[in-house]
């Protein structure tokens, strides 16, 4: 009988196609451990940048709202510096007023025109975020008025400011200047 070549072959033949085989299997083996080996760093360093990119995202997004808010605080406050500059003007209008009603020029054409002047001025300041800070007859808040002095009352209660040197006004949320008061202080009995 013939041996078909192309069908099993020797048995010698078998035998190495066997350890061809094993050896194939062998390198294949390798082949799919590095390959596994190289897919996990592969993966960790896709971690590893994901994780990179997600920080920086959160802290772009960190200086986006940072930024944002210091606009805001900047156009809030853009016009602070003009009018605590226009603050002694206000003083000295009122102080005009006041001086022209103890000389009893209360019916004065120039006075009229310091009162409506001023009145205008403060609101139009005001539409700017201008408030005035109420002191007289109020608690000493040490965030709203600054005490000059203390004085011993009876007839009003303990930490109440009973006259006002300066007012004071506010800028929006923010103290722009304190009023400047008087304090009572209980008599001591």
């Amino acid at each position: 009988m013939r041996e078909n070549k192309y069908c099993c072959g020797s048995p010698e033949t078998g035998a190495e196609n066997t350890a061809e085989n094993t050896k194939e299997i062998g390198v294949s083996k390798e082949l799919e451990d590095k390959k596994a080996e190289a897919s996990g760093t592969v993966l960790s360093e896709i971690e590893e940048m994901k994780d990179k990119h997600l920080r920086l995202y959160a802290e772009f997004e960190n200086f986006k709202k940072k930024t944002q808010k210091d606009k805001e605080e900047l156009i809030k406050y853009s016009n602070e510096s003009l009018i605590l500059e226009l603050l002694p003007v206000l003083d000295s209008m009122e102080m005009a007023l006041k001086h022209g009603a103890e000389q009893g020029l209360e019916s004065g054409s120039l006075l009229k025109g310091v009162e409506n002047t001023l009145r205008e001025m403060n609101r139009t300041l005001g539409k700017f975020g201008l408030a005035e800070i109420e002191a007289a007859g109020k608690p000493f808040d040490p965030a709203y008025h600054h005490a000059m002095s203390q004085v011993q009352r009876d007839d009003v209660g303990d930490n109440i400011v009973v006259e006002e040197f300066r007012k004071g006004y506010l800028f929006g949320d923010k103290v722009l200047r304190p009023s400047l008061v008087i304090v009572s202080k209980k008599l001591e009995q």
